[in-house]
This record gives C-alpha cells, sequence and structure tokens, in this order.
C-alpha cells in the first residue's frame, strides 16, 4: 500500500551522501515497525543501480535461494550455482556497477532464525565488498536483534558500520500534511492518538471527525489498528504475555518498581530487565524530576512513552472483552469522560519535548517535569509541575502549567499564582536563580495582558509548526 513520504529530508540526504562517498559504504537502518523505514529506503535507491531484497523468517537455505534469484534478474544472467554466501557476493561484485546499492530489509528475519548470520557478513564485508564502491544496506525493525545482532560490540560486525540511523516517529509539524484539513486542535487529539507512525496516520481520514476515526479504527475489531499493539509485542518479544502484563500496570498509574512488581506479581530485582527492553523499544520510558540531572534519583518512574500503547491500554485493553463482541459502550463512556485529559496529558509532553523550547528558543538549557513531595497538615503530599525549563549557566528557572481548555483571564491568574507557590519547593540554586512563570493552554482569553506583567503565556494560536 502506498504510504505518504513526509518530511524525511534529512535521512534521505544522509543516505544520498554517504552513496556518493568514495569506497564501500556500509549503513545500518533500524527503528520500530511501521515507522516509514521501507518507504525511505524505496525513495533512496529509486533511480540508483539497486537490488532490494526482503528477508524473511523462513531460515537461511530458503533465503540464499531468493537472493540468487533477485541477482540473477538484476544481473540478467543465470543464478549462479552455489550456495555459499562469500561465492555469491564475490560474483555479484564482479558482475554488478560498482555504485550498485544492496539492501536486506528486515534483516533482523535473518538473524533470529540463524545465528552465525551476522558472522557470514562480516566476511563478505571483509573480504568482497570492503574493496568496492558498493553500498550494503542492512534494515530491521526487531530492535534488539538489530542492536544486539549488528550495532553492538559482541557483534561479528561492530566496528564495520560507516553510518547508521534509528528512524524516529515523524514530529507533530509534519502530520498536518497528513489532514491538511484539521484545525490544530484535531492535529494535536490524532497525535496524542497515534504519535508521528506514519502507518497509522494513513489509517485516520482527512476531514473525518478524530473521534470517528478511533471507532472506525481502533475500537472496532475489523479496524485496521485494533490488533496493533499484540502484533508488535508478539513480533519483537519472546514473552509477550509477560511484557503486556508490565505495560498494562504502568498504563493502570503503577510508576515504580515496587508498584508495578506488585500489580504484576513478580520479584522487583526480575521485573528490571523486562523494563530496560520496554525503554528501548520506546514503549515505556523511564523519568525523572528535571532537577535530577543523574537520572538516578530515588524519585524516578515508568510512564508509557509511546502514544498508540498509552491510548489502547488506557481505553481499550481493560475493555477488550467488550471490544471482541462488538459492544463499545463502556468504551465510548470512557472516551466521553476521560479523553480530554488523556490529551491534556499529550499535549503537556508537546510543550516539554518540543514547543518550549522552539518558543523560547537556547533560553532553557534543561526542559522536563518535575514532581516531589510537601508536608502540608502533618501529611505528606506529592506535588507536579507540568514543565519546567532550567538554564545552568544563567540560573534562570521557567516553571509552566499546561492545560488543555479554554481560560479565562482570571482563571489564568489563579493558575499561574498558585504554579508560583509550586515553585517554592523545587530545589535548584534556590537562593541565586531567576523565576520566570508561564502558562500554556489550548485557548487564553486576554494573554497580552499577561504578558505584559510579565507571565510567558501560549495557546495554541503560538504553536510553532516548523522547524
Amino acid at each position: 500500500m502506498f504510504l505518504k513520504f513526509i518530511n524525511r529530508t534529512a535521512e534521505l540526504e544522509q543516505l544520498n551522501r554517504a552513496h556518493s562517498a568514495e569506497g564501500f559504504q556500509f549503513i545500518v537502518i533500524y527503528g520500530r515497525r511501521r515507522v516509514g523505514k521501507t518507504e525511505l529506503i524505496k525513495r533512496f535507491i529509486s533511480g540508483k543501480n539497486a537490488i532490494y531484497f526482503l528477508c524473511d523468517k523462513s531460515g537461511t537455505a530458503p533465503n540464499v535461494a531468493r537472493l540468487k534469484l533477485k541477482i540473477s534478474e538484476f544481473l540478467d544472467e543465470p543464478a549462479i550455482a552455489t550456495d555459499d554466501p562469500g561465492e555469491i557476493f564475490s560474483y555479484f561484485a564482479r558482475k554488478a556497477p560498482s555504485d550498485t546499492v544492496i539492501v536486506f530489509d528486515e534483516f533482523s528475519y535473518l538473524i533470529e532464525k540463524d545465528d552465525a548470520i551476522p558472522s557470514i557478513f562480516q566476511r563478505v564485508i571483509d573480504e568482497t565488498l570492503k574493496d568496492t564502491n558498493m553500498t550494503l544496506l542492512l534494515c530491521g525493525s526487531s530492535i534488539s536483534l538489530m542492536i544486539d545482532g549488528v550495532l553492538a560490540h559482541k557483534s561479528p560486525l561492530y566496528g564495520r558500520k560507516t553510518g547508521h540511523m534509528r528512524l524516529a516517529p515523524l514530529a507533530l509539524k509534519d502530520i498536518r500534511e497528513f489532514f491538511p484539513s484539521f484545525t490544530r486542535e484535531e492535529l494535536i487529539k490524532t497525535y496524542a492518538v497515534l504519535g508521528g507512525v506514519p502507518f497509522y496516520l494513513a489509517k485516520f481520514k482527512d476531514g473525518v471527525d478524530v473521534r470517528d476515526n478511533i471507532r472506525a479504527q481502533i475500537l472496532d475489531k475489523n479496524g485496521a489498528l485494533y490488533e496493533e499493539t499484540d502484533f508488535l509485542l508478539r513480533e519483537e518479544l519472546r514473552e509477550p504475555d509477560v511484557y503486556k502484563t508490565i505495560v498494562a500496570a504502568v498504563a493502570a498509574g503503577a510508576t515504580r518498581v515496587t508498584e508495578i512488581a506488585d500489580k504484576c506479581q513478580m520479584k522487583p530485582n526480575d521485573l528490571d530487565r523486562y523494563l530496560k527492553v520496554l525503554c528501548r523499544l520506546g514503549i515505556v520510558r523511564k523519568e525523572s524530576p528535571v532537577t535530577d540531572l543523574s537520572g538516578k534519583g530515588k524519585a524516578s518512574r515508568y510512564v508509557i512513552d509511546d502514544p498508540y500503547f498509552a491510548f489502547w491500554f488506557r481505553f481499550c485493553e481493560p475493555r477488550k472483552a467488550d471490544l471482541e463482541i462488538g459492544d463499545t459502550t463502556i468504551v465510548e463512556r470512557l472516551l466521553d469522560r476521560d479523553f480530554n485529559a488523556f490529551v491534556g496529558s499529550a499535549f503537556e509532553k508537546i510543550v516539554r519535548e518540543e514547543q518550549l523550547r522552539k518558543l523560547e528558543r537556547g533560553r532553557f538549557t534543561d526542559i522536563g517535569r518535575w514532581w516531589g513531595y510537601h508536608q502540608e497538615a502533618g501529611q505528606r503530599k506529592e506535588i507536579e509541575i507540568d514543565a519546567v525549563g532550567l538554564n545552568r549557566e544563567t540560573g534562570e528557572a521557567g516553571f509552566f502549567e499546561c492545560k488543555w481548555k479554554e481560560l479565562s483571564l482570571r482563571e489564568a491568574r489563579t493558575i499561574l499564582e498558585e504554579l508560583k507557590q509550586k515553585a517554592t519547593y523545587v530545589e535548584w540554586q534556590n537562593q541565586s536563580r531567576k523565576e520566570v512563570y508561564g502558562i500554556f493552554a489550548r485557548k487564553i482569553y486576554r494573554k497580552d495582558s499577561l504578558r505584559e506583567d510579565g507571565f510567558i503565556a501560549y495557546d495554541l494560536d503560538d504553536l510553532q509548526w516548523t522547524k
């Protein structure tokens, strides 16, 4: 199926520069499934001398047989008789144009079935390809296998790559091209649910209400995204049910290791390796208060990092039995009640990871969330600030609240006054810091009045949709 190819300019330029350079090039591309790796590769090899080979899980011998046929078609010659990879590549290197690109897509499928594959490719590179002007491109969706089998120090291929990229999902600014008729509010709602995964974005229809898109593609058991989280866990992990239980626990509000372990009925020490894998896959993230620059403080916690996983496990997975029989009633009620809050959390993340840095360009060296504790009426209570920006050079500290709602001037001032009080609990250069306070919201009425008083005030009309 054709997918829109949107804003991979930097990645294309990187690949084209490598291909134009003198000597052999060995490039590794990896990233989560559905993120657009194959579309990038196909765009890169368009118009070039190239062989594109899609690996499968049938094992080494069947893949070698298919590769020989692919080479035969490319060279317009009979297939070579040998099944030895070294001889096959040696033959190909003699016959093919000197600037040929050789692509092995889903290379992780080969590694999964045969752990000798990295050693075989090491020999091919060292004995045949390194003295050519060709480009070898290995691409894979299994992040764990690509890291361990190709990039890690223990891999036979370690130290041979001339370039690599982990392809990330698209940024918020890029999804406008999928939905040219959407308002900014609709774009943020869509991004909150799907993130920047091109495959997901292509399933939603422009001009259709976001909730209607959710019903058609996610809540309907025949929808394109209904089985997506299960599919990703099965494809990537050997114990998908264990990982699913852990993700569900985090999504339900268990953020610390002991809490997650209790919900999953696991020992905390056993949980550590599972959490590390989920973090490496980008499904879960370990988060620390922005003032904890080491990231090793006791206040660290785990959150769902992948937007689609966050949505599915918040609204759908707990009611999967209902959805299986086509009953969406309770999920719809949950969406009526909590969808705005869910989008609000995503809006906070957008502010922290993108918009604050863009709108206050260069002002803060560290941006993140902050949380801590204080005593109130003899009780220990947790306190949070949605976004905090710190500048270790100037000593400036910016404190920000994010509200996914329309705010009157009076409401905004009340929020800012409460924010000032919360900021007093933040331990960071307390004696010398310069403080600034701000608010991000869906809409702020009379925000110029706030700015005149020295506050930072932004709403959807101010968001930066360019680099």
